[in-house]
């Protein structure tokens, strides 16, 4: 825990300075075991939580980001777990079930991979956030990070309203159970971003930026407008 505690203090300073990063919403996170499901945009997205959420989360991270002993050393300190993506892992899912039932809170990358949409849009999702949510009988919260974290550039990361799946709690979890539970993910993590969306186009500077860039384009349609007019004459 001296470790824990070392990794996420060292990490927030030059994090908070290098990569300024504002989070929404963390009274939405619930006490206790829960599973966070995120739209991943860089390797960068769990140095943020890390570094700037109270609480010890464990993240599930490929196997490739422990290559070598200090990135194993760093990323377990901050509570990695690695999983082998092209195989049925079951050590890993041990683990992320035996985190859930001891009261931590589980980082998840449901769609598997980083997204480079510029527009932030989700793809498909995997069925490990809600197998593990389903078995662990713990509640799913929803997190949207609008924008892929560049230096000096801010991040706003959105933690939605907790739901869970206890529809399908007690049943048999097969392809059909699953695929129906992940729409239900996917539906909810849709509908926080666009929610973002609309609340980042309403801000001022927002605003601002839509008012100038349409006086641009009324100032171009004046212009060419005379230009025809003179031509015209």
């Amino acid at each position: 825990m001296y470790l824990i505690g070392f990794l996420k203090f060292m990490l927030y300073i030059p994090v908070s300075i290098f990569y300024p990063t504002k989070f929404i919403g963390k009274k939405n996170l619930p006490k206790g075991s829960a599973i966070m499901v995120s739209n991943h945009t860089a390797n960068m997205d769990s140095i943020l939580f890390a570094a700037h959420l109270k609480e010890h989360n464990y993240y599930l991270a490929k196997k490739e980001l422990f290559s070598t002993k200090f990135k194993a050393w760093v990323i377990k300190g901050i509570g990695g777990i690695p999983i082998d993506r092209q195989t049925n892992d079951l050590g890993a899912i041990k683990q992320c079930l035996k985190v859930l039932k001891e009261g931590h809170k589980l980082v998840i990358y449901p769609e598997g991979t980083r997204n480079h949409n510029e527009d932030m849009e989700f793809g498909e999702v995997k069925g490990g956030a809600t197998m593990l949510a389903i078995k662990g009988k713990v509640p799913i919260v929803p997190i949207y990070i609008n924008r892929t974290p560049k230096l000096f550039k801010k991040v706003i990361v959105t933690i939605g309203q907790p739901f869970e799946f206890d529809e399908f709690y007690g049943q048999r979890l097969d392809s059909e159970a699953l695929d129906k539970a992940g729409e239900k993910l996917l539906a909810k993590m849709k509908e926080l971003r666009a929610s973002c969306i609309e609340r980042d186009n309403n801000t001022k500077k927002a605003i601002r930026k839509k008012r100038k860039a349409e006086k641009k384009v009324e100032k171009l349609r004046i212009k060419e407008e005379k230009k025809l007019s003179k031509a015209n004459k």
